[in-house]
């Protein structure tokens, strides 16, 4: 997918690399076309790994996307440097009157405390609040699932004995949705949380749907009006190393952490991640850009509501 993003953006050079399409907005502004506005809401501390993360599977589909990032303008992030915040990020305020044909709030590293305890929460609602009337589709991820469940729907999060972390097994319940077009039966997903939304609380939900769900890590994809809203409680998004990363800094720290489960060659860290994840999460992405957003967002984005 053609991605209208700033030319100094530093995904750009990491992603060509990749050898995978990007188009800087000198070359974009040239092209006749509508692009999806996309807004990108970046709760992660390292925000410029997020954004080279969740670029390289929106990258993957021949429409054009122009894409806003957010920051929480009521938290100061210490892993980001704030020049690149000021040059790349805005803020609620600035956005506020806009439309979006879609939205992707990330997860966030707050998922121990309860919602009302982060400090940047009552903004997260206000921005929940203004989506439903001004994106198309909204995509949750990891604490946003459960920080948007919680929000509209009174689902609550609970705390779990051990961390789910590792690479785990997922079916769907509703194979004809749109969003699992081209899914194998069995399809993986990398998780790491220390808390779980629960099957029973969303099946008592009408108007929630549970699309997938893992033996081992539980509820991983949940759908609400139609398809304006997804809450997805794993992170399609990693990249091969990042799990490895998060393991290896936490044994620096002397912390306490099992290996990630279904993740290292012959479960041995010595070895390079097995990478099993890579096709559902770039189907995932494009199912659903072209079916909730592409295909549902009107032409002139002042009519959605």
């Amino acid at each position: 997918m053609p991605l209208n993003i700033p030319s100094r953006l530093p995904a750009v050079d990491v992603l060509r690399k990749e050898n995978i399409f990007v188009m800087d907005s000198e070359r974009a502004s040239t092209q006749e076309i509508r692009p999806l506005k996309i807004l990108i809401l970046n709760l992660m501390p390292v925000k410029i790994t997020t954004e080279t993360d969740l670029i390289r599977l929106l990258s993957n589909s021949p429409l054009q996307i122009e894409i806003d990032f957010m920051h929480a303008e009521s938290h100061t992030s210490k892993n980001t440097p704030i020049e690149h915040l000021m040059t790349f990020y805005k803020t609620f305020d600035e956005i506020k009157t806009q439309n979006y044909d879609g939205m992707i709030i990330t997860g966030a590293p707050v998922e121990k405390l309860d919602f009302e305890d982060v400090n940047y929460w009552e903004e997260v609602k206000k921005v929940l609040n203004w989506s439903r009337n001004h994106v198309t589709s909204t995509l949750h991820i990891c604490w946003a699932a459960q920080a948007g469940l919680y929000h509209h729907y009174g689902i609550p999060k609970y705390p779990l004995e051990k961390k789910i972390f590792g690479v785990f097994e997922h079916f769907n319940n509703h194979p004809q949705n749109p969003i699992f077009r081209g899914f194998d039966d069995i399809f993986y997903v990398p998780h790491s949380r220390h808390t779980e939304v629960r099957a029973e609380d969303i099946l008592k939900n009408p108007a929630l749907t549970l699309l997938s769900e893992s033996p081992d890590s539980g509820v991983y994809m949940v759908m609400a009006r139609n398809g304006r809203e997804f809450f997805i409680t794993g992170h399609s998004e990693y990249s091969p190393n990042t799990l490895d990363v998060e393991y290896k800094r936490d044994i620096a720290k002397g912390l306490i952490i099992d290996l990630p489960q279904n993740y290292y060659k012959n479960n041995d860290a010595t070895n390079e991640p097995l990478v099993r994840w890579r096709s559902h999460a770039n189907l995932l992405f494009t199912n659903w850009l072209n079916y909730f957003v592409y295909q549902e967002t009107p032409y002139d984005l002042e009519n959605i509501h």
